[in-house]
């Protein structure tokens, strides 16, 4: 970082030093000591700006503060050209941190002091920055794999709802990180087909379709082929003006199996097609929002009867294909009462099976007595909204040892209906709490085992507007000075300070392997007897941690998230060899954090590894000669004419620490067969060469004399006949001019050296 203050002197006395500071690195201090002092009179303005790398954040910790009156520092978000004051003066203390929205932050100090200028220190770091949770579309879900840069958030819409946008969005690195598109939302089509239909839902559309408000929507379901559908009205509330028809088929020809004209009843107990399709006809000439319907179809086979279904609640069977016979016995969900048909219906009629009875509802009540030791208290007819002038009072009774605690999780109300809570049996008892419109949860003791829960909706709702309602839940504890005790997390476990959870008792949550916990996890037992805050819950972890880079090579990662299933690619740079697995897989365990395959691999040099050449054999040689040989080659040896190979011909070079021939040298030997061979052969020429030698000892004698014979007689002959021819007594050889010392140029004959030379075959 670097300061440049900048001094201009203007016509009045005032001297403006205006001192600008750039920050880069990941880590650091602003400290005002390291900045020279201030001229007199003169004011300080200074501006310390932190960026980090695109995707980080930066952190700041006040280390000191130490300002005179009338200084300004200010620890501000830079979010392209607007500031957003995080932090100032009178909000700073030691120790505190303040983390920026963005890659940048900015810190604004300004002072007018002649002398005694404040000072300050605070340390920065960066932090990795992170998408805000992705908002859960109405009617929908989102589910959210990472939060970091390139993590996946995934939407699902329930039951009959389509969802409007993109399935999947991505977090975007940037200087503030962003989901790359707005998130979806789940609508109910007006209109639409469905092939080869198992179960499913037809709502009221969500949207108007005409200009007009008028809407025409039609549905058609196809089953399967030989299947059957049956309708189940889970609601039906139209206009005097809305028209709906079901025809049992797929046009406006086919029969008509209910017209809202015709009928005022509803068909609770359901409907069901001749054959294999429905079409459903709805007709409304201005969109209201009392018009509203949710209609369940489902396929099954003929011959059999339909899957039953319950709203709020569950039922048991006795055969799951519901063949002639089959019994189901329906239970409501707790805060629901059976009512508007029996708890056990049976398939009866083997040529066409129905049930002899239609399935019941499950309606939140109002009013009752409760006595068990723990339930639920719902507003009228919940899920959907209370009526009109209801007047409700529900009475709970615990153990006479005992007080309740009333957790009111679902309040909304309109601001002309009350919900009253009294601490006792009667409503002239003490009130714990009274409420009307919308608020946040309420938790509530009563001081005995007795609690009163009275509720009213205005009659005249439909002038002022009614809510939607209210959840509370129920237990019985003890009358001592202490906090509920809360329960254990799935897949975690809790552990306590303390045996009893009096006030400032701590309950300390922890994850198993492999879960990571979202939420605090410490709580404490608060002065009023409440929690500090909710139980956490453990999260199961479906990614692994980088396992790093590796020296002198690349890798290729094919998710940078490393979800479970991310594959890493390690390839060594020229020079180098992998040692280890070049793969490494990311994969899931039932128990603990996602782990790679394999150990993390080194690339180490060819030559450290290299086996070196080991020799040669005596009478021997080596095919294709080098001096180091990597792992995995190999070495052939020869030997020479007359010698035979005792050992391996072929060594190969291991991978090891340090890298080793696979065996040792081999040796060349005499070959037995070839030396006896020659002895025969020498003794031979010995016993030829002795027995010509005394031949030739005999044959020389014999053939002087002979010649000497001879020529006595041509003497004697010419002799007579010539006598004044002479015999020669010496001539001249025609070699006589040759000398004993050769005219040859051989060096090697002139120093009378040896040399050798070797022959590779």
């Amino acid at each position: 970082p670097a300061a440049c203050p900048l001094c201009e002197v203007s016509n009045c006395n005032v001297c403006s030093a205006l001192c600008s500071v750039t920050f880069s690195d990941p880590e650091g201090y602003i400290d005002s000591n390291d900045y020279a002092p201030l001229p007199l009179h003169s004011f300080l303005e200074c501006t310390y700006n932190v960026t980090v790398y695109t995707g980080y954040g930066v952190e700041l910790q006040v280390k000191s503060v130490n300002l005179s009156e009338g200084e300004l520092l200010s620890i501000r978000g830079v979010d392209g050209p607007n500031l957003m004051v995080l932090a100032n003066q009178t909000l700073l203390v030691e120790g505190q941190v303040i983390r920026s929205p963005t890659n940048t932050i900015s810190v604004y100090f300004r002072t007018f002091q002649d002398d005694g200028i404040g000072t300050f220190q605070l340390h920065y770091q960066a932090f990795m920055l992170s998408c805000s949770f992705p908002r859960r579309p109405a009617f929908g879900d989102v589910t959210v794999m990472d939060l970091h840069s390139g993590g996946l958030a995934h939407f699902h819409c329930y039951l009959g709802y389509e969802l409007q946008g993109a399935k999947t969005l991505t977090c975007i690195n940037a200087s503030k990180p962003h989901w790359s598109s707005q998130e979806p939302i789940c609508s109910a089509p007006c209109g639409g087909i469905v092939h080869n239909a198992t179960i499913g839902r037809v709502l009221s559309p969500s949207y108007p379709g005409n200009t007009n408000g008028s809407q025409v929507c039609v549905w058609t379901i196809e089953a399967p082929e030989g299947q059957k559908l049956h309708l189940h009205f889970e609601r039906l509330s139209l206009s005097e003006k809305d028209r709906m028809v079901v025809y049992s088929g797929r046009t406006n020809k086919s029969t008509v199996l209910y017209d809202s004209f015709q009928t005022e009843n509803v068909p609770f107990e359901g409907l069901l097609s001749e054959g294999s399709a429905i079409r459903i006809y709805f007709m409304a000439e201005e969109a209201r929002a009392s018009t509203a319907f949710n209609i369940r179809f489902e396929a099954f086979e003929k011959g059999h009867c339909y899957e039953p279904y319950i709203q709020n609640g569950n039922f048991t069977t006795s055969d799951p294909t519901y063949n002639i016979g089959t019994t189901v016995e329906f239970t409501c969900d707790p805060g629901h009462s059976l009512e508007q048909g029996p708890a056990i219906i049976e398939c009866i009629n083997v040529r066409d099976p129905y049930w002899n009875d239609t399935e019941p509802l499950c309606r939140a009540m109002c009013g009752g007595e409760l006595s068990a030791v723990a339930g639920v208290v719902l507003s009228p007819n919940w899920p959907e909204p209370y009526a009109e002038g209801e007047d409700c009072i529900w009475k709970i009774h615990v153990g006479e040892d005992k007080r309740i605690f009333l957790d009111i999780q679902f309040l909304n109300l309109s601001n002309s209906d009350i919900l009253t809570i009294y601490d006792g049996d009667e409503v002239m008892s003490h009130i714990l709490g009274q409420y009307l419109g919308n608020s946040g949860p309420q938790k509530l003791y009563s001081s005995s085992p007795d609690l009163t829960i009275q509720f009213h909706s205005d009659p005249a709702g439909l002038i002022f507007g009614k809510g939607q309602g209210f959840v509370m839940s129920y237990i019985e504890v003890s009358r001592n000075d202490s906090c509920l005790d809360l329960p254990e997390i799935q897949n975690g476990w809790k552990t306590t300070s303390h045996t009893e959870l009096v006030r400032g008792a701590k309950i300390t949550y922890q994850c198993d392997p492999g879960y990571d916990i979202v939420g605090s996890d410490t709580l404490t037992c608060q002065w009023d007897l409440t929690w500090s805050s909710d139980p956490p819950f453990c999260e199961k972890i479906m990614y692994c941690t980088d396992p790093g880079e590796v020296d002198h090579s690349t890798r290729l990662i094919s998710d940078p998230v490393l979800l479970v299933g991310t594959t890493i690619q390690y390839t060594c740079n020229a020079g180098f060899v992998l040692e280890g697995s070049s793969l490494l897989t990311c994969y899931s365990r039932e128990t603990g954090t996602p782990i790679w395959t394999s150990r993390l691999p080194h690339c180490v040099s060819e030559e450290t590894l290299a086996c070196d050449n080991p020799g040669l054999p005596e009478n021997g040689y080596q095919i294709l000669y080098k001096r180091l040989y990597l792992p995995g080659e190999s070495l052939t040896f020869m030997c020479y004419e007359g010698f035979e190979l005792m050992g391996e011909v072929t060594i190969k070079c291991i991978l090891g620490q340090p890298s080793h021939w696979s065996g040792p040298l081999p040796v060349c030997k005499v070959n037995q067969d070839s030396f006896e061979h020659a002895l025969e052969a020498e003794a031979a020429a010995e016993t030829s060469l002795e027995g010509g030698n005394m031949a030739l000892a005999i044959f020389i004698p014999v053939l002087i004399i002979s010649l000497l014979l001879g020529g006595a007689y041509i003497y004697i002959t010419r002799c007579r006949y010539y006598s004044n021819l002479r015999l020669p007594l010496m001539y001249s050889h025609p070699y006589s001019q040759i000398t004993v010392e050769t005219e040859f140029d051989n060096p090697i004959y002139e120093t009378g050296e040896t040399r050798e030379y070797e022959v590779s075959i």
